[in-house]
């Protein structure tokens, strides 16, 4: 039996990351990651950081994502996300260095240190580190 699929587009300020048709996406909300199939109620919500997970047939492919906007309607599901990375394009030397950047920044006693940008940029390099799988 065919698996119901539904269209989905996620892009960002810059481009077009992926189109086409999927089974699933499961993406991180605000208050919680969340799965979508074919036939869902139309709804929309803000992204959170974290990984979206799309699954066009066996394998699921993964996209790393600093929030962003998700629709879904009748006629499929649109994320405008602030970024988007697929998993296999991540520069892990790159997000490393930024972990460790943003961690020295909040372990620093500097009193210009804007703590919340130090902590946004922290989770942001975790999970492209989670998501490239490292």
């Amino acid at each position: 039996m065919l698996e119901k699929r539904l269209h989905l587009e996620i892009r960002t300020p810059e481009q077009l990351i992926y189109e086409g048709d999927v089974t699933s996406v499961k993406a991180p909300g605000e208050l919680g990651s969340f799965e979508i199939l074919a036939g869902h109620l139309p709804f929309l919500t803000v992204l959170d950081i974290g990984e979206i997970r799309i699954r066009e047939a066996d394998t699921p492919q993964s996209i790393a994502t600093s929030g962003g906007v998700f629709e879904v309607l009748r006629t499929g599901v649109t994320v405008l996300a602030d970024t988007a990375e697929w998993a296999y394009e991540i520069d892990v030397e790159r997000a490393e260095s930024a972990r460790q950047r943003a961690q020295e920044l909040l372990v620093s006693r500097d009193p210009n240190i804007n703590r919340g940008r130090a902590e946004a940029a922290l989770a942001r390099a975790v999970n492209r580190l989670k998501v490239a799988g490292h």
